[in-house]
């Protein structure tokens, strides 16, 4: 007899409800929860891939080493012995340890809840994530404006009347540093009710087919843009404060002179976006109207990504929108991590490269390579990898495939070879994802509203096998035991997740939380940045000096020649999750996504047809990829999605390799990154493309 099973999707950042039916082990269906509190019956063609994951046949189920090349089961105790083992004779050495956690860690509570005791243990002195190839203009914003790292104001589309989106593409992500599931859905009733979306692409995106108007923007000129918004509110006297004054330090008052010296027209030439259009935006901004702008990964990884990411939050305090209904709101989540673990921390720290920015004390993914393959003592020779595939998501990716062939040790907590753990000595296979519990940890601080939902295992382990939080506690203990240090007892993650609830202001139990399948309601985002700030004098600190510096180095690069070539930007499909979903035969059926697109005018005078292979070169690398013509794109911007690439020699992933695709990565530079954060440029790459034949024939 079949039992179905009400669970949160763990695979994006919309945790949206499902219901899962099961028989035995047998995995019967995977649909949509109508009663979910937050996503209200959605679901989006990822949440079927769960059941690919967990019956993968590629899938390790035991750990592995390296032997002599190939790869061969061993015991967990043997594992984590040897890794224990050789991990401190490298020490002894004097060689330097590091970690790179991927985005999947983010989607595991019980992961950040043994993580830092395996730091402790490794003595991690590199720490690095998938943070600076993605967020981390976000939270250097954040501690310095708010005063705490994760402290993120998201829009409150169901009581938005105008909503303006530069950069995003919720409607494939279900959202990215907002918890929105049900996007479609809720644009639909933002439109009932007279609103409007605008958006701000240089691809007509699936969000932008969804919005009253899309304007095309050249890639990693947002920057213009932005100021020229912020400027029209300015000297229309729009800017409306009132709602926060008793909260605004001083330094609010240096913003507008600031922008004195920006001429729109030139602003307007710069980005591409007519003047009419940038002061219609902010007339609608500052509108008597709930408004919100909210900015995402093509503002982000880019050479100006926390100016841009700044500018966004001044907007929404200058329109009056911020900590507003229908504005853009801090959550109240179940669990308040803000209250419950440190401020975070933005420093910088010497690297091969010189003094970087260090963010939550992790170093810049631009250093990562290098930090492998330099030199001197300082070089990294071990490495442990949580769950992520840095070859194919940081720049560079082939510079990336080089450092990592010169460790001495490196382990990967990782259910698959991949990419990146081809290179390991040893692999560590975590269970399937239906026998583990799950919690929205990171991402109920940054829903659309406040609810607490928990879902626990479905299935039993299955013999020899371990949940992530197990190995690596496990594996800690063994490092710290050969060490001789004091080793301690394990808590497990359903203690440490029923404490921090329970210690929140909503003040539930896990047993309570458990006890609702389809979650708990905790009603809409409400006015509360008063109480939420965590600087030190209770303001919102408005204008850092970094950030006023940075708008000026951003004023003398105005007047500079863009180079005469083509920009390539990346790009997301509602079937991919970065690399790890490309191995789910229904996600991966249908058409080729792995393709160049490319603006029919360009395409044809570089004598492009559809589906010819085309040549892309940038700085660092040259791939080739079959050409997708298409008007969705602006003139002068190409356009390859990330996470593919899976046609790399020894990758363990057999449907994937049927559509492996390429790299974008294998484009990008390490050499370009923002200044204030460190992040990677990922966007507004400079590239040429030509015709493979043409270029045979030139040879």
């Amino acid at each position: 007899m079949s039992t179905i099973h009400a669970r949160t999707c763990h695979i994006c950042e919309a945790n949206c409800g499902v219901l899962v039916e099961v028989e035995g082990r047998e995995i019967l269906s995977i649909r949509g929860n109508p009663d979910h509190v937050l996503s209200r019956g959605h679901i989006c063609p990822k949440a079927t891939a769960i059941a690919d994951l967990q019956n993968d046949p590629d899938r390790l189920h035991k750990p592995v080493k390296k032997v002599d090349g190939q790869w061969q089961e061993i015991g967990w105790e043997q594992a984590f012995a040897e890794i224990a083992a050789k991990l401190l004779a490298l020490k002894g050495e004097g060689a330097k340890p590091a970690m790179y956690m991927g985005n999947p860690s983010a989607h595991d509570y019980g992961i950040s809840t043994q993580i830092s005791t395996l730091r402790h243990a490794i003595g991690v002195k590199h720490l690095y994530s998938a943070s600076t190839l993605d967020q981390i203009p976000h939270h250097v914003v954040q501690y310095h404006m708010y005063g705490h790292v994760s402290l993120a104001a998201v829009p409150d589309i169901d009581r938005s009347q105008y909503l303006l989106i530069i950069g995003g593409n919720p409607a494939a992500s279900n959202g990215s540093i907002w918890t929105v599931p049900d996007f479609k859905k809720r644009v639909k009733e933002l439109r009932a009710r007279d609103g409007l979306l605008v958006v701000v692409d240089p691809r007509r995106t699936e969000t932008a087919r969804l919005a009253d108007e899309h304007h095309f923007v050249k890639p990693g000129t947002d920057t213009a843009l932005l100021i020229g918004i912020l400027k029209s509110i300015f000297d229309g006297g729009l800017a409306d404060t009132s709602r926060l004054d008793a909260i605004l330090d001083d330094s609010w008052g240096a913003i507008d002179p600031a922008l004195v010296g920006f001429d729109i027209e030139q602003l307007s030439l710069h980005c591409g976006i007519a003047v009419e259009a940038m002061q219609d935006m902010a007339a609608q901004l500052a509108a008597d109207q709930p408004a919100a702008i909210y900015g995402r990964m093509g503002v982000s990884v880019c050479e100006y990504g926390t100016l841009n990411q700044w500018l966004i939050q001044v907007i929404n305090i200058a329109s009056g929108n911020l900590d507003r209904e229908g504005g853009t709101m801090v959550p109240e989540p179940a669990l308040d991590t803000i209250n419950l673990v440190g401020r975070g921390s933005v420093r910088t720290a010497d690297t091969v490269r010189g003094v970087m920015p260090s963010v939550m004390n992790e170093l810049p993914m631009v250093t990562f390579a290098d930090e492998m393959l330099r030199e001197d003592d300082e070089r990294i020779r071990s490495l442990f990898v949580v769950t992520g595939n840095p070859v194919l998501s940081a720049p560079d990716g082939a510079k990336l495939d080089r450092a990592l062939e010169r460790l001495d040790l490196m382990v990967s907590f990782d259910m698959y070879v991949t990419a990146t753990s081809r290179h390991a000595d040893y692999i560590l296979p975590p269970c399937g994802p239906l026998e583990k519990d799950h919690y929205p940890f990171f991402f109920g601080p940054l829903a659309i509203r406040n609810y607490a939902s928990y879902s626990p295992a479905i299935f039993e382990l299955q013999e020899g096998e371990k949940t992530d939080w197990e190995i690596i506690a496990e594996l800690a203990r063994e490092i710290l035991a050969q060490d001789g240090q004091d080793v301690p007892n394990i808590r497990e993650p359903r203690d440490v997740l029923d404490t921090m609830l329970q210690s929140s202001p909503a003040g539930l139990t896990l047993a309570e939380v458990e006890a609702a399948p389809n979650g708990i309601d905790l009603g809409p985002m409400r006015p509360c940045m008063a109480g939420r700030l965590r600087t030190s004098d209770g303001k919102i600190h408005c204008a850092h000096p970094d950030f006023l510096a940075e708008l000026q180095r951003f004023a003398a690069s105005l007047g500079k020649e863009q180079p005469d070539s083509l920009r390539l930007i990346g790009r997301r499909h509602v079937r991919q999750n970065n690399s790890w979903l490309h191995n789910s035969a229904r996600l991966l059926k249908g058409p080729d996504r792995c393709t160049l697109m490319i603006h029919p005018d360009d395409a044809a005078s570089r004598g492009l047809a559809d589906g010819v292979m085309a040549s892309v070169s940038s700085r660092v690398n040259n791939i080739q990829i079959p050409v997708e013509i298409t008007d969705g794109i602006m003139q002068g911007v190409v356009s390859i999605p990330h996470g593919f690439g899976h046609g790399r020699e020894g990758i363990g992933l057999s449907v994937a390799a049927a559509k492996p695709g390429v790299s974008i990565n294998d484009l990008t530079d390490t050499e370009r990154f923002d200044p204030l954060s460190g992040n990677a440029v990922l966007n507004a790459v400079s590239v040429t493309v030509e015709k493979v034949e043409a270029l045979v024939a030139a040879e």
